[in-house]
C-alpha cells in the first residue's frame, strides 16, 4: 500500500484568518457596518470576483503589477492569457455595474459594496494579498450635491463608531485648494506636485522640499509655499484664514476653501463619537481622478500605522463606458486592515466561539424525534439551538457546553428544566415562552 502523503499546514502570507471566536466579532462588525449604510438609504450590490482583464488594467499606473489574472491550472488554451482578473478594488467593478445597469438605476444612485479584493502586494503589517472593503458611494448624473461631502465621512464615521473601533482622525481637504494654489504660483505640473506633497506625513519636511526643488525644479520660495500649505491643520475653520494669509488668489482656491469649509461645518455640528474631523490640507489622494473633497482616516492610537479608510469626490465614474457624466463621492473602510491590527493589539479579544444559546441534553430515555421537535420549536423563536449529537453521560454533555461557552443546557421531560451554567441555576422552563438572557428585554 501506498504511504499516504501528510501535508502540513501553514498559513498563506497575505491572505488572513481567525479562529471562530475572532471571525464571530468581524461577522458583527460587517452586520452592524452595512446596518449603519442602509440607515442613510444605500442599497447593496454584489459584482461578481472577477472583471476583464483588459479593463481592470486600463487604469493605469502601476496596477497591472497588483492584478492577479485568472487562469485554469489545466489550460487548453481557451483561456490563455487570463482574460479574467480579480478585481483590485471596488471602483472599476462598481463603474461597469452602473453603465452596464444605468437605465435601471434611480439617480442619485446611494450604493455600498463589502466585498473581498485581492491585490499583487508584498505582504507586511497593513497591507494584505486578499482583503476586506466596506465602500459607500453616491453617483449622481451631471452634478452631484455637496450635501453629499460632509454625510459620505459622516457615515463612515458612524460606522466605525457602532463597532467601537475608535479613536480615529478624519482628515480632510480640497483638490481645488491645491490645483488652484499651485496655479497662483505659476505651478505648471501640479499633478506632480500634488503627488509629492502627499507624502507630507511620511517624509521629512526637507525632504519634501528637496524633492520638489530638485526632481520637480521649483524655485526654493514656491517649494516653500507649498510645503507651508500642507502643514496647515485645524479642527475648525482657522485652515481657511490661514490659507488665505499665504497670499494666493484665485477662483478654484477660493471655491475650494469655500467647500472644505461648509464640509467642516456640517461635521463639527453632527455626532461623531470617537471621531475627529481635520482639516489637512496636507493630504490629497494621489489618484488623479479625485477633482473636490477628499479623505484619509487614521487611527489615532497608532499614527504611524497605513490609512484605514479613504476617499473623495470625483468628476466621473462611467467615462470608459458610456458618453454621460457621471460624478459621484465616496468612501473606502480597509476593514481588514483596521481590524488585523486591532487584534493584534489586543483591542479586539472575541466572543464565544459557539452561537449557540441552549443546548439540548441527550440520554437514552429520550425520544431523539421529540428532541428535535423541541429543537425546532425554539429555534422558531429566534433561539440559537443544538441536540447533544449522541446519548451520552451528563458529565461529557456539561463539558462540551463549556468548552463551547454555551451558557444553557436544557433538560426534557414533564417539566422541562433549564440550567444556566453561569449562574448555577436550574429552573423549570416552557418551551412556548422561554428566553435566553441574550433576547429577554
Amino acid at each position: 500500500m501506498q504511504k499516504r502523503k501528510i501535508l502540513k499546514p501553514k498559513p498563506i502570507s497575505g491572505f488572513p484568518e481567525y479562529t471562530p471566536e475572532i471571525r464571530r466579532v468581524e461577522m458583527r462588525w460587517i452586520d452592524t457596518i452595512r446596518e449603519t449604510f442602509e440607515r442613510y438609504g444605500y442599497v447593496n450590490i454584489e459584482t461578481p470576483s472577477v472583471e476583464e482583464a483588459e479593463t481592470l488594467a486600463a487604469k493605469g499606473g502601476d496596477v497591472d503589477k497588483e492584478i492577479y489574472g485568472l487562469q485554469r491550472l489545466n489550460d487548453d488554451g481557451e483561456d490563455k492569457g487570463a482574460r479574467l482578473a480579480l478585481h483590485f478594488d471596488l471602483t472599476v467593478p462598481t463603474a461597469r455595474y452602473v453603465a452596464q445597469h444605468f437605465n435601471d438605476l434611480t439617480f442619485p444612485f446611494k450604493r455600498y459594496q463589502i466585498q473581498r479584493v485581492w491585490r499583487g502586494e508584498r505582504p507586511q503589517e497593513g497591507r494584505f494579498r486578499e482583503f476586506l472593503q466596506c465602500d459607500v458611494d453616491v453617483i449622481d448624473q451631471d452634478g452631484i450635491s455637496h450635501d453629499f461631502d460632509a454625510e459620505i465621512p459622516l457615515i463612515a464615521m458612524q460606522a466605525l463608531n457602532a463597532v467601537g473601533a475608535g479613536p480615529i482622525r478624519f482628515m480632510l481637504n480640497n483638490r481645488k485648494i491645491l490645483t488652484g494654489f499651485y496655479q497662483g504660483l505659476g505651478i505648471e505640473n501640479a499633478g506632480d506636485v500634488i503627488r509629492v506633497v502627499d507624502k507630507i506625513d511620511k517624509l521629512p519636511a526637507a525632504e519634501i522640499e528637496r524633492i520638489l526643488t530638485g526632481e520637480l525644479g521649483l524655485a526654493a520660495d514656491i517649494a516653500k509655499a507649498c510645503l507651508a500649505l500642507a502643514q496647515i491643520r485645524s479642527t475648525d475653520n482657522r485652515f481657511a484664514d490661514e490659507a488665505r494669509a499665504l497670499g494666493v488668489q484665485n477662483d478654484p482656491f477660493e471655491e475650494g476653501l469655500t467647500e472644505l469649509a461648509a464640509v467642516m461645518d456640517r461635521l463639527n455640528a453632527s455626532e461623531k463619537g470617537a471621531c475627529v474631523a481635520e482639516a489637512n490640507l496636507g493630504i490629497a489622494r494621489g489618484l488623479d481622478y479625485y477633482t473636490g473633497v477628499v479623505y484619509e482616516a487614521q487611527l489615532i492610537d497608532y499614527p504611524e500605522y497605513s490609512t484605514i479608510c479613504a476617499g473623495g469626490r470625483y468628476a466621473d465614474l462611467v467615462g470608459a463606458y458610456i458618453k454621460s457624466d457621471l460624478p459621484g463621492v465616496g468612501i473606502s473602510i480597509g476593514l481588514t486592515r483596521l481590524f488585523a491590527k486591532l487584534v493584534k493589539e489586543g483591542k479586539i479579544s472575541g466572543e464565544r466561539a459557539s452561537p449557540t444559546d441552549v443546548l439540548i441534553a441527550r440520554f437514552p430515555e429520550n425520544d431523539v424525534l421529540a428532541l428535535d421537535r423541541l429543537a425546532s420549536q425554539l429555534r422558531t423563536r429566534g433561539i440559537n439551538v443544538e441536540v447533544y449529537h449522541e446519548t451520552a453521560k451528563l458529565k461529557n454533555q456539561f463539558r462540551y457546553a463549556e468548552r463551547k461557552a454555551i451558557p444553557y443546557l436544557w433538560f426534557a421531560g414533564d417539566p422541562h428544566e433549564v440550567k444556566d451554567l453561569g449562574a448555577g441555576e436550574q429552573s423549570q422552563a416552557d418551551p412556548a415562552s422561554w428566553l435566553p438572557s441574550r433576547l429577554q428585554g
